[in-house]
């Protein structure tokens, strides 16, 4: 009776300490980040100085890039804490639709266990080539644990590609070329410029959100406030707005052109 009133009692006591710890942990760069550098974590990370590398433009984003609040995060297609990132931030998104503009950071952690994240980010951005980032994003952390240990995840991934409506020529292409790969470039370019070393990490309004706060509850309370010092921007539409996919054109010397269409 002793032991059954224990198992029972634990998960009660620990379940808020075991889920903060969960996202505090998040996933690191443990071995320092793309240029080789140690970078402080994002505790240590307090806000997105003006003088930042700019990431990907345009981004991959939702919602209204005139928004009052800006939602910016950080994220690594193989990081699990990510995944459950990811309906979080589809909840938020469907939430406030118009009053904010929610912006997608590829930051691929250069470390063995994420030894496909890269080629992930890319992928994702090939599918953004034809309007569709979100759609395959959704596809990649739904399934991350089935292509993580598949040593024919690419397989997988042309099937997501198939599921979404894709023409799997071109985006096989777009996933091989340059274009693709210079965003997620720029992406983490910008995040090392923030001196990002973990993810995710989420920024409001140039302000990085603590970890435990990455929760629904705990990003409306910080979107509120925003919008509460923004009046006009609080009585936006709240319908929820399209998803927007930016991708570069096939010069990749040229300036990165939008590509922006309907997901939903």
């Amino acid at each position: 009776m002793r032991t059954n009133k224990i198992r029972i009692g634990l998960p009660l006591a620990l379940v808020a300490l075991l889920i903060s710890s969960f996202f505090a942990a998040a996933c690191s760069n443990t071995a320092g980040n793309s240029n080789g550098k140690k970078t402080p974590t994002p505790a240590k990370t307090p806000g997105i100085p003006a003088d930042a590398p700019p990431g990907a433009t345009p981004p991959n984003s939702a919602g209204s890039p005139n928004a009052a609040v800006t939602i910016e995060e950080f994220a690594d297609f193989q990081c699990p804490t990510c995944s459950m990132t990811y309906p979080i931030m589809d909840e938020i998104k469907n939430a406030y639709g118009s009053r904010i503009n929610f912006i997608y950071r590829n930051f691929p952690l250069k470390i063995p266990a994420h030894d496909k994240t890269y080629e992930a980010s890319v992928a994702a951005e090939a599918a953004g080539m034809q309007g569709k980032f979100f759609e395959m994003a959704r596809e990649l952390y739904a399934n991350q644990k089935e292509w993580t240990a598949n040593p024919n995840y690419k397989a997988l991934w042309k099937s997501y590609a198939e599921k979404i409506g894709l023409n799997i020529d071109q985006w096989q292409n777009d996933a091989a070329g340059l274009p693709a790969k210079q965003r997620v470039d720029l992406d983490l370019k910008r995040g090392d410029g923030i001196g990002i070393n973990s993810t995710p990490t989420v920024f409001v309004n140039n302000v990085a959100v603590p970890p435990s706060k990455v929760t629904v509850s705990g990003l409306k309370e910080i979107i509120d406030a925003e919008l509460a010092k923004a009046k006009p921007a609080a009585a936006a539409p709240s319908n929820a707005a399209p998803e927007s996919n930016s991708a570069a054109n096939s010069n990749a010397s040229e300036a990165k052109k939008p590509s922006s269409e309907v997901n939903k």
